[in-house]
């Protein structure tokens, strides 16, 4: 059976006129990507008020398993999208990193909120992480203080578009030799160690990681 990649594109004039016919002609990669954006399953947690949020949005007024994405999972190795919703803390870092390590390929990130991708206004603290995408790699980020529903079901889409592009042959989680277990941070004199993954994050020039911040 080959894939998209293997064959010429189709005419979409040609394409139309078939659907219209009640012929539908795909590709294994079309039916996969579909297959997957079309049933995502969340890890069941949330961090701080942006969780109220992420609530309201699987509830019935929302419904985000509209989109498949309704089925909420206890369990990190039954789970394929992690939504990071809320202040992620110096301490609850280490657990976010565990968890996502423990979650299955393919699997994808959506930063709720300023304060997970940034800090938001407690990034002067001592105790927050300004950005989980420090140590692990996102797919969406979704500004606001907090992100309403909407926004959610947005970056739920925009996500979706992303699974819908990848290519069979070509993501990474299919190469032989992958390795994405990325380093759980721990407390040391001076903070988290390592202050940030530089597989995934790397400081701009001229800022400085200076001792006690991350």
């Amino acid at each position: 059976m080959r894939t998209s990649s293997n064959i010429p594109a189709i005419d979409p004039n040609l394409k139309s006129e078939l659907e219209k016919k009640g012929v539908f002609v795909t590709t294994l990669e079309d039916l996969y990507n579909w297959g997957r954006r079309s049933s995502i399953w969340p890890l069941q947690f949330g961090l701080a008020c942006c969780a109220i949020e992420m609530i309201a949005t699987a509830c019935a007024r929302y419904d985000i398993d509209r989109f498949g994405a309704g089925l909420f999972r206890p369990s990190p190795r039954q789970a394929d999208l992690m939504i990071v919703a809320g202040t992620v803390t110096k301490k609850m870092a280490p657990q976010i990193v565990r968890l996502y390590n423990q979650m299955p390929e393919p699997k994808y990130v959506i930063t709720m909120g300023a304060c997970s991708i940034s800090g938001g206004p407690f990034k002067d603290g001592y105790n927050v992480l300004q950005g989980i995408d420090r140590y692990i790699p996102v797919d969406v980020h979704l500004p606001g203080c907090p992100p309403r529903p909407e926004a959610l079901l947005h970056g739920l889409m925009k996500l979706q578009q992303k699974i819908d592009a990848q290519e069979i042959e070509k993501t990474e989680w299919y190469q032989k030799g992958l390795k994405r277990e990325f380093p759980v941070p721990e407390f040391g004199p001076n903070g988290l160690h390592p202050p940030y993954n530089p597989e995934v994050f790397t400081p701009h020039q001229h800022r400085e990681i200076t001792a006690g911040r991350t």
